[in-house]
């Protein structure tokens, strides 16, 4: 390892003699995470480690950031430009339980994840309905026809979700269809 590979930038390619060809995706005082592109894994390597070649080197053109600047700044973002999103419980019957898909073809692998997993993804496309919603709402270019018709997707969108009200700990916290009831 040369002197400058231990000031190196994110976008710095290097090769590693065991993960191969890699990419710095961010670097703190100590280390740097780097993708490798073989192996589609993120490693962590100390900045004075030895033991790969520096490809493509990238100079920092700002002061160092740390992790603890950066989610500073994210949790200070996050507070002034946003509510913060609600934490939403799951339904206690279905703690600690798995959703299973059972193929038609029995040669095919069953499917299994996490209850909490496959709520918590409902949770965000609901949270991401929200949000485009809002979006909808506050386009500049959009007039009031254009809105109610983009609106009207929206609220059939929630009815299609309204199967999984059964997984929400409580009623208020369901989706709600275009005529206001559940599924």
């Amino acid at each position: 390892m040369s002197s400058t590979a231990s000031e190196l930038a994110p976008g710095s390619k290097l090769s590693h003699s065991k993960f191969g060809t890699g990419m710095i995706l961010s670097a703190d005082e100590k280390f740097y995470k780097i993708y490798f592109y073989e192996s589609e894994e993120i490693k962590t390597l100390a900045r004075d480690y030895e033991g790969f070649t520096v490809e493509e080197a990238k100079k920092p053109d700002f002061p160092m950031l740390t992790m603890r600047d950066v989610e500073k700044a994210i949790r200070e973002a996050l507070i002034n430009t946003s509510e913060r999103a609600p934490i939403v419980p799951l339904g206690g019957k279905w703690i600690g339980g798995v959703v299973t898909f059972l193929p038609g073809d029995t040669t095919l692998q069953t499917k299994e994840i996490s209850m909490e997993t496959f709520f918590h993804k409902i949770v965000m496309v609901r949270e991401k309905l929200r949000v485009l919603e809002q979006n909808i709402n506050n386009h500049p270019k959009l007039d009031d026809e254009d809105r109610v018709h983009l609106q009207q997707y929206i609220t059939r969108c929630y009815g299609s979700l309204t199967t999984f009200n059964v997984l929400f700990a409580y009623k208020e916290d369901q989706f709600r269809g275009s005529s206001g009831k559940e599924g």
